[in-house]
């Protein structure tokens, strides 16, 4: 019940957030133009609250239907205007300047990705060394040679930290079908280099988890109970036990992987646990300690104090996040269009596609993760939706600008009929993507 209530406020904060953004950079646009605003609403339907503020009385509303919200000016082509208004009326503009205003809630979503990115980059992205576990015989990991325990050090030569690194820059090179040349590294600092071929992924195993089909498996994960650093006076000092040591047995069974250090700890809140550990080629037997009581989710657990020296937190200054941050999100950008490319061509499969149900469930996991897990997801789903609306779909803000540069090419405005043809086209399109995201999350809820 806990998981459903948090997966919940997570999802409505995100969405709210990523709406209110969005519209207010069409609001924004407009007063900048002079352009009056007659109602900012979240939502579609009927206003459930709504108030009047500033000097043109602009209608702030939440309305009934959450999945979206609109900015409505001033317009003769609904409703009639006085005369002493027509010149505020959007109708009534430049072309270029209701390109602007158009065009400004896309780039809010954009804006607010930097700003995401900008404050994860100074903070510090936790993530795990790209150490690679089993592999799959006869696979294309196994074919390129890469070996249990190795560390990934460059894709491509892009240096990578962290997991989360080496995905997104494989994932790239996947989508192409090109040979990835791949540096890396063993326990002993020897480096050398791999040619790992993709052409034989298909497209249905772009949707599921594309490292398993290269052959890279998620079970037997190397990495050791190795402890890293200390927490100053806790428990895991106040037991004597130093940085450098890896844990062989705890209670008595065997400890081979961090993991199992960390649900060993986890499991015993303030309750004594005997450690056997390697030290500097010495076994040193019956270190107790006892982990400090702490709260998750409720639930009491243990914590010892300990980081494991796999475990990195990427961190750059004030310019540099700023530097990549604007990387990312154009990196990311395009590779979501690449990716839209892709599945008109048949060369990625629609499964891809992810609906309200999918991304709740990864707001829910993200948030309880930590914020900044969380913060990474809504600057992904930012991005999706800045996207989205650039496309030239009718109904959506990229169908504005394309009837704009119409316009702006032959003279004169889109004919009405030509805007009532395209908006029945968008619809259908729109209703269709809709459909095929609401199928795909429900296969996804079936098949766990």
């Amino acid at each position: 019940m806990t998981n459903l209530v948090i997966t919940l406020l997570a999802f409505a904060f995100a969405l709210g957030t990523l709406i209110i953004v969005h519209e207010f950079g069409h609001y924004l646009a407009a007063r900048l133009c002079n352009v009056k605003v007659l109602r900012f609403s979240v939502g579609f339907g009927r206003a459930l609250v709504s108030r009047r503020f500033g000097r043109d009385q602009t209608e702030w509303a939440l309305s009934v239907f959450p999945l979206g919200g609109y900015v409505k000016m001033l317009d003769e082509r609904e409703g009639e205007v006085a005369a002493h208004e027509l010149p505020r009326a959007f109708n009534r503009q430049s072309v270029y300047r209701r390109f602007v205003i158009v065009v400004a809630g896309p780039v809010a979503n954009f804006v607010l990705t930097i700003c995401l990115y900008w404050l994860i980059f100074m903070c510090g992205m936790p993530g795990v060394k790209p150490v690679i576990g089993n592999i799959e015989p006869g696979s294309a990991a196994a074919h390129a040679g890469f070996s249990p325990g190795e560390i990934i050090a460059s894709i491509d030569d892009e240096k990578v930290i962290t997991w989360q690194d080496a995905r997104w820059q494989l994932l790239q090179q996947v989508v192409s079908h090109k040979p990835i040349k791949i540096e890396v590294r063993n326990l002993n600092g020897a480096r050398a280099w791999r040619t790992l071929d993709t052409s034989a992924i298909s497209p249905s195993q772009l949707d599921s988890d594309f490292l398993t089909a290269l052959g890279f498996l998620r079970d037997g994960n190397p990495i050791p109970s190795l402890l890293g650093q200390l927490t100053p006076g806790g428990a895991a000092q106040r037991a004597g036990l130093q940085e450098g040591d890896e844990v062989v047995t705890a209670n008595g069974r065997p400890v081979k992987t961090w993991e199992e250090l960390v649900n060993v700890i986890r499991a015993n809140p303030g309750i004594p646990i005997t450690l056997d550990v390697m030290r500097q080629n010495s076994l040193v037997h019956g270190l107790q300690v006892t982990p400090d009581i702490d709260e998750d989710l409720g639930q009491k657990i243990g914590k010892a104090g300990i980081r494991n020296p796999y475990f990195v937190e990427v961190r750059y200054g004030t310019v540099q996040s700023l530097k990549f941050s604007l990387l990312r999100t154009w990196d990311t950008s395009i590779f979501s269009l690449r990716m839209l490319g892709k599945m008109i061509t048949g060369e990625v499969s629609l499964k891809n596609l992810s609906g309200p149900i999918t991304i709740a469930d990864y707001a829910g996991q993200s948030a309880q993760v930590g914020w900044i897990p969380y913060l990474i997801f809504l600057a992904l789903v930012s991005i999706s939706l800045g996207v989205l609306n650039l496309l030239p779909i009718p109904l959506l803000d990229g169908g504005h600008l394309m009837y704009y540069m119409v316009e702006i090419a032959k003279g004169s405005p889109v004919s009405d009929k030509v805007m009532e043809i395209g908006q029945r086209i968008g619809m259908g399109v729109l209703l269709l993507l809709m459909v095929c995201a609401l199928f795909n999350d429900i296969t996804r809820l079936i098949n766990g």
